[in-house]
């Protein structure tokens, strides 16, 4: 859908026109199910075209069709595709082809009350032609079609059935009133600045910043931990909407915590400072979602994962599986759920839209889908935007539009990784040998039954390998393809099939179309005998694909790398230039003192031969700083190994080794204690405790990298350097290997020091970190220091 507010004029499909809802929706169609329904009724309408070509030699299919209705002041151009147009002498007749799973025949006015959408899709048809011919007598059909036995029923449409064409055009003419007033809103947008004093740097970072967006569409912007990064990035988005040039601010970050800071943040700049209505501690759950400052003139929603949502008693969106999703609308206006759209003093945390939606029956994930077009500012998650299974809730709110939208994206040097991620999928033999005896016990089609038998098979005789070889990988196309193919003309019962045997089945759909493109470097490997990875190993084709349609984005990272990597990594190439800007941050100048120890070698050949240097240099540090040290390891395994050394050669010492799972509180309260009771804290390179936690910054004066935090060597990661085309094997280990170690332990340095007057002393453990491949990595900050080749010279490094 496109919108001109200032012309009053609106272009929209009319499927979307037919589906346009502002209030909460049953959205049991969408995810991987909705390729599936998509297939099957692609599957049926090519069966009925076969069918009418036989009966009825006049007859049209998918007859292009379009027209301007003018209604509450708007001019409304609407397109589509009639699936059959039969020209007679005394009238046509428009024909639409809908599936459906329910048996048929059924009540009309059941079948019209629970598919509203199809009614009103055939009731533009119709209203649109009698615009175009208004002297030529047209009619209307609705032919349902039962999926799994091809039984169909007729419905005719009548003048009653213009009623829902209607209300459709006030629900979409009100909801432009509202962006029209929205806009204006924006217009005169007040807000607090971020700071209430500012850091040296900070008033010209954010001045250059602002000129940047009004300049650049695709920006870098790189500013260290503790910059204030968030304040000013949100400063001039806020300042970018109030001068009209973007009418959305969409902020994903990958972590909790960021979101929870962009929250704070967003909160302090749009709420008078008596009034803390963000107060959230991080010992605290991020809050599913917070619509805050309307009264300013801004409006935020912070998107939280569906299942965080769900109250059922079984986590599976079918109506026969979910009594929430039942006449939803009509619940909807009965409870007066729409204050969660409108009203800014509504409480939007979790337990208050858990609480409305157990009390109203109405699923809790549709007040937010419904609120989120509402709000000016979405906070979320990368895979809302970059995930192909979770960007809809986004996607197809109304009135989105990337080219109206200012997409920033922090810490975006984590964004290659996670897309790749997004695009990558495991399968296993034990899961397709539980479904096929589910589907045994069902009236599945034949065909499926035995493609599913042969994909079973194909798994259950895989075995371990580092890449499937390429007979063996068409074995595994021609087998996905099958089962798709065989599920496209397939009516299966969901709530019958039940959640974990209908994801199984529709994540093969979704497979076929994964094998099925090329631009994407992949590998099919099995770390185990009966399971099958399908990694993507190289996202960037499909990072530009996502980012192409957005009018400005702003990467934001303390530690993107070089700059020619990252924008490689993003698929922005000459035709979409990357705008570097770094932060002004003076204060850092001198706040590092590094040493570089050149008398161990830490790779993984050679680190065991060095355990005790590792471990008697955690000890001197801990001695010259007379307080907590910070070590940072690229392994649990090496950590726990050089803490065992540590206990033998110096039993005193007291080590805080972080565990390898746990939330967000739990991270804080043992970082606190740790601080508290214990001389050394052993931290893993890339956790969250190195990259997400903040506690360090201040309280440690003396920390020490052990080694440069290489990916480990596997199939996966030896792929990706062969995937690396026109480079040479140098570069391509550069881009596979050193860079993601090095931005790790830049990251983890950056916590070291995060404000003016904060100091660390820090010893980078390892010869390679002097070699030029590795050095030049290093962030400026820790790129100058003094070389350690004796115990001497460690001694005297660490008494300046």
């Amino acid at each position: 859908m496109r919108y001109d507010l200032d012309q009053r004029t609106v272009t929209l499909g009319i499927g979307e026109f037919a589906t346009f809802a502002t209030g909460p929706r049953d959205d049991t169609g969408g995810g991987h199910a909705g390729l599936w329904r998509a297939q099957l009724g692609s599957h049926w309408h090519r069966e009925l075209q076969l069918r009418a070509t036989e009966s009825e030699p006049n007859a049209a299919f998918e007859v292009p069709i379009e027209g301007k209705i003018v209604h509450a002041g708007w001019i409304v151009s609407l397109t589509g595709r009639m699936d059959q147009y039969l020209p007679g002498p005394a009238a046509t007749l428009i024909r639409e082809i809908k599936t459906t799973l329910r048996p048929l025949p059924r009540a009309e006015d059941e079948l019209r009350a629970e598919h509203p959408d199809y009614v009103v899709q055939l009731a533009t048809y119709l209203a649109l032609h009698r615009v175009d011919r208004p002297d030529h007598p047209v009619n209307g059909e609705l032919v349902f079609v039962e999926a799994g036995s091809g039984l169909s029923q007729t419905i005719k449409f009548t003048r009653d059935d213009d009623h829902l064409f209607r209300q459709r055009l006030d629900r979409l003419t009100a909801f432009l009133d509202l962006r029209l007033a929205a806009r204006d809103r924006l217009r005169n947008l007040r807000f607090n600045p971020p700071f209430a004093t500012l850091r040296p740097g900070q008033e010209t970072t954010r001045a250059d910043l602002a000129a940047a967006l009004a300049a650049h569409d695709r920006i870098l912007f790189t500013a260290p931990t503790g910059f204030g990064k968030t304040g000013v990035l949100l400063e001039c988005a806020l300042e970018h909407l109030r001068a009209g040039r973007a009418q959305r601010l969409v902020y994903l970050t990958g972590k909790a915590t960021g979101q929870l800071q962009v929250t704070r943040t967003l909160a302090a700049m749009t709420t008078p400072a008596k009034s803390n209505l963000l107060g959230y501690s991080l010992r605290e759950p991020l809050p599913s979602s917070e619509m805050r400052g309307v009264q300013n003139g801004v409006a935020a929603w912070v998107m939280r994962p569906k299942k965080e949502h769900c109250v059922n008693s079984v986590f599976h969106c079918t109506r026969e599986s979910c009594g929430y999703l039942h006449d939803i609308e009509g619940r909807w206006q009965r409870a007066g759920l729409g204050r969660f759209l409108h009203f800014e003093n509504q409480a939007r945390d979790l337990p208050a839209l858990l609480a409305a939606g157990k009390h109203a029956h109405v699923c809790p994930y549709e007040i937010t889908r419904a609120a989120l077009g509402y709000q000016d500012v979405w906070v979320g998650d990368y895979n809302y935007v970059f995930a192909p299974a979770n960007r809809r809730i986004f996607f197809e709110q109304p009135g989105w539009e990337p080219a109206d939208t200012l997409l920033v994206i922090d810490e975006a040097h984590n964004l290659p990784t996670r897309v790749a991620d997004a695009h990558s999928h495991q399968v296993n033999a034990t899961d397709a040998q539980a479904v096929l005896a589910e589907l045994d016990h069902h009236d599945v089609s034949t065909p499926l039954l035995r493609a599913w038998e042969a994909w079973t098979r194909l798994l259950a005789n895989l075995d371990a390998c580092d890449e499937l070889d390429l007979m063996l990988e068409d074995d595994v196309h021609e087998a996905v393809r099958t089962v798709a193919d065989r599920l496209a003309g397939a009516a299966l019962d969901p709530a019958a099939l039940g959640p974990v045997v209908c994801e199984q089945l529709w994540r093969l759909p979704v497979l076929a179309e994964w094998l099925d493109r090329r631009d994407m470097p992949r590998l099919l490997w099995s770390p185990r005998a009966g399971e099958l990875h399908f990694t993507c190993l190289d996202a960037s084709a499909a990072i530009a694909e996502t980012l192409a349609p957005f009018g400005a984005v702003v990467f934001a990272t303390a530690t993107p790398g070089p700059a020619g990597a990252f924008a490689a990594a993003c698929g922005l190439g000459e035709e979409t230039p990357l705008h570097t800007l770094d932060a002004h941050t003076p204060w850092r100048a001198e706040a590092y003192s590094i040493g570089y120890d050149v008398r161990v070698d830490t790779s993984y050949q050679k680190r065991e031969r060095h355990l005790g240097d590792t471990a008697d240099a955690v000890a001197e540090l801990h001695a010259a700083a007379r307080g907590p040290v910070a070590v940072f390891f690229p392994s649990y395994a090496y950590a726990e190994a050089v803490e065992r050394t540590l206990q033998q050669r110096h039993p005193g010492m007291r080590v805080a080794r972080q565990p390898k799972q746990s939330g967000l509180a739990a991270q804080a309260d043992w970082m606190e204690t740790a601080l508290a009771f214990n001389d050394a804290l052993f931290l893993v390179l890339g956790s969250s405790f190195a990259e997400g936690i903040d506690g360090l910054g201040g309280r440690v004066s003396h920390a020490m990298v052990v080694g440069p935090a290489l990916p480990e060597v596997n199939a996966v990661q030896r792929a990706k350097q062969s995937a690396v085309r026109g480079e040479s094997r140098e570069d391509a280990f550069r881009r596979v290997y050193q860079i993601p170690g090095l931005q790790k332990v830049n990251q983890a340095l950056g916590r070291l020091v995060r404000a003016p007057g904060q100091h660390a002393k820090v010893l980078l453990h390892c010869r390679r970190f002097v070699e030029p491949g590795y050095a030049a990595l290093l962030a400026p900050e820790y790129q100058f220091g003094d070389t350690i080749a004796t115990d001497g010279d460690l001694a005297e490094w660490l008494a300046r």
